[in-house]
């Protein structure tokens, strides 16, 4: 919308007395190139906030900003503040998503570039079901090997696009189970293409990519763009992906007045395709950027900031930056060895209730972890004491269709007659439809030891061998479920592309089983006192005041808690074990820490446990590991200098002996572990 009405401003801001010196100095920054880094806490939103504000007052026109942001909500409250802040005129201020502005440019342009303005755009889902139809089109569902389905083609095809890489190095780096089917991906990539600009469709990144190339080879609409928008802003900008930062040079590589706000240390997104260079190398890019740098924390106490600031200072490449705030005083930082998972959940849900009598509300806690599946355990305890929570970053376990999968098999142990669970089974079994089920389950049900009808299919067979093979009456519930687990992987594997992150939820259940005696009671509890069903739907927030706050770290950016539990600070799972491959992992996984450490407002809990149950794919060689504390905590003297180092019923002489194998970094870790465990795939956001 161009702006053509001039209302008089009728507010007088005091920009000295409402933002503090750099916040100030960033505010009237007006002409040229500008990088602020916005150290966590700092006031981001308010500096973007008041110089839309201060440039309208100054006399730019509202059409001629342009704010962009990885969120409509986000775009839409910061005009809505600078409307507050100044007058009317901030709400006709260009702003929204890197998408909603191209879909915005493309449908006034299309035509150069071959399409129709009245394209439509395919959601997520959509573009799943178009690329499972040419993949079924080109005869590649029908393959002997399980060719990878859908959900997995169009990640690999996405992120080829916004990494700006060849669809191999992404399968070689992140997809390595798929590597032999190369070029039938390249296959469907190019079909798919075709399908859509058959039928004037465009996915998310069709939108970027279409949108970029048309300020690169239409050099007329870049000038016009550029004269259009002469102030640009960029929020977030270490989220930006390749395709992201390029668009953002080409809109304003001839007027130069552009402010981009970030954070290198919370460059945490990668998995998504953001590029941490992009906010290194903006100075390269634009010659003569100012940096200015905010430093002041309005969130947490001195001791938290202390110990975050020296986690960042070890980063390989960063921009130095020393966080400090007014409140000087506060609880030291806690760092806890509990002597297993359980003890550690134990710990968390003792002080999660302390600090509710002492009238913390519930909603001011939070416990953050680096994979979704870290909480497994946790959420069985916080269950059992009716402790009501909300999980963000991750399904709760025992809702998930493997945990349900396997599960149904323990029911059948127990109760033969369990048609529900039979029904779950057997839909399990390759060539087993709902029909022959249900004439398997009457069968079952009206004669349980005739077993005629059910030796025509193998796997059928081998399922009633193995239900033969348990008595659940008398054996422990661990012990069955680990017979059942060694049917149901390889169905998992057909099942699930990304089975080894399953396996790890798996692993929790096998080990959450392991506490108990009673088949009979493990299933009760199951169904009586798991966690409660999810408080709120994927990607919402809810301001209940009655809720605890589980969320992984990538889901937890943003937020910030009075208290704040971290768990599974150990190697191996944060940083975690793929991480390790390249520094270039370890060292987001180092800002993933910072990150998650920042988000406590006044108590920060450190947590690990000191004995580590081995994972499933190496179980056969039986026993427990003793973990190492995270290197991001072992690292120089931060335990002795910033953290208070607690026990949790580890012995006195394991705990001397693994504080002086941390102080001293001795990291002997145990290869066969790090070697055999896999971890979950970093889409837990």
């Amino acid at each position: 919308m161009v702006y053509t009405k001039t209302i008089p401003m009728n507010k007088n801001i005091d920009y000295k007395k409402e933002l503090n010196p750099a916040q100030l100095e960033a505010v009237e920054s007006i002409n040229g190139p500008y990088l602020v880094i916005a150290g966590a806490g700092s006031g981001k939103t308010r500096v973007l906030v008041h110089r839309v504000a201060h440039l309208v007052e100054k006399g730019v026109k509202p059409d001629e900003i342009l704010l962009l942001t990885f969120t409509r909500r986000a775009a839409e409250e910061m005009l809505r503040r600078a409307s507050l802040l100044l007058d009317e005129r901030c709400k006709h201020v260009s702003g929204g998503t890197f998408h909603s502005f191209a879909n915005m440019i493309l449908r006034k342009y299309a035509k150069l570039l071959g399409m129709n303005n009245n394209f439509t755009i395919l959601d997520r889902a959509d573009a799943e079901d178009a690329v499972n139809l040419v993949r079924m089109q080109l005869g590649f569902h029908k393959s002997e090997k399980r060719f990878p389905r859908k959900h997995a083609i169009l990640e690999v095809i996405s992120k080829s696009v916004n990494k700006s890489e060849d669809i191999q190095d992404v399968l070689y780096d992140e997809y390595p189970q798929f590597i032999e089917f190369i070029d039938q991906i390249k296959k469907i990539r190019d079909e798919y293409r075709k399908y859509k600009l058959q039928k004037s469709l465009l996915d998310y990144d069709d939108l970027l990519v279409f949108l970029k190339n048309l300020l690169s080879k239409h050099e007329d609409v870049r000038l016009a763009l550029a004269a259009k928008y002469k102030y640009i802003m960029v929020d977030e900008y270490q989220d930006t992906d390749k395709l992201q930062a390029h668009i953002v040079c080409l809109l304003a590589a001839d007027h130069a007045n552009i402010m981009v706000v970030g954070d290198d240390a919370q460059s945490i997104y990668s998995f998504r395709g953001a590029n941490f260079k992009n906010i290194m190398d903006f100075p390269k890019i634009f010659k003569g950027t100012k940096i200015i740098t905010l430093e002041e924390n309005y969130r947490s106490t001195q001791p938290i900031l202390n110990l975050t600031n020296a986690v960042i200072a070890q980063a390989k490449e960063k921009f130095e930056k020393n966080l400090y705030t007014k409140k000087k005083e506060g609880n030291l930082p806690v760092f806890i060895d509990c002597p297993d998972e359980n003890s550690q959940s134990t710990f968390v849900a003792d002080k999660i209730l302390e600090f509710r009598e002492e009238g913390v509300p519930l909603n001011e806690m939070a416990v953050l972890f680096r994979s979704g599946w870290h909480s497994n355990d946790l959420e069985i305890e916080l269950a059992s004491r009716n402790i009501p929570f909300v999980k963000y970053g991750g399904q709760k376990f025992v809702e998930a269709a493997h945990i349900k999968d396997l599960l149904s098999y323990l029911r059948i142990a127990y109760n033969i007659s369990d048609q529900v669970s039979w029904l779950r089974a057997l839909l399990l079994i390759p060539g087993i439809g709902p029909k022959t089920a249900s004439r398997i389950i009457e069968a079952v049900i009206a004669k349980p030891k005739d077993n005629t009808l059910l030796q025509k299919n193998d796997g059928l067979v081998k399922l009633l061998e193995l239900l033969k093979s348990v008595d659940s009456q008398h054996d422990l519930p661990a012990k069955t479920i680990e017979k059942f687990l060694t049917y149901y992987q390889p169905l998992l594997k057909i099942k699930y592309d990304d089975f080894n992150k399953r396996l790890n939820d798996l692993d929790s259940l096998l080990r959450i089983a392991d506490r108990y005696k009673s088949t009979e009671q493990f299933l009760v509890d199951m169904a009586l006192e798991p966690p409660e069903r999810s408080l709120v739907e994927a990607g919402k927030r809810d301001k209940d005041d009655t809720a605890l706050t589980l969320s992984t770290i990538h889901s937890a950016k943003g937020l910030e808690w009075h208290t704040v539990f971290i768990i599974y600070l150990a190697e191996g799972h944060l940083p975690s074990y793929l991480s390790l491959e390249d520094e270039e992992g370890v060292e987001e996984e180092r800002r993933l820490f910072y990150v998650a450490s920042t988000r406590a407002k006044e108590n920060l809990f450190l947590l690990k446990p000191h004995i580590d149950r081995s994972p499933r794919s190496f179980m056969d060689g039986g026993g427990s590991v003793f973990t190492q504390v995270s290197r991001f905590l072992g690292q120089g003297n931060l335990l002795q200098e910033f953290v208070d180092v607690q026990s949790a019923g580890v012995s006195d002489e394991l705990n001397d002996l693994e504080l002086e194998d941390i102080i001293g970094e001795k990291r002997s870790r145990n290869k066969a572990f790090f070697e055999s465990m896999e971890e979950y795939f970093r889409d837990d956001q």
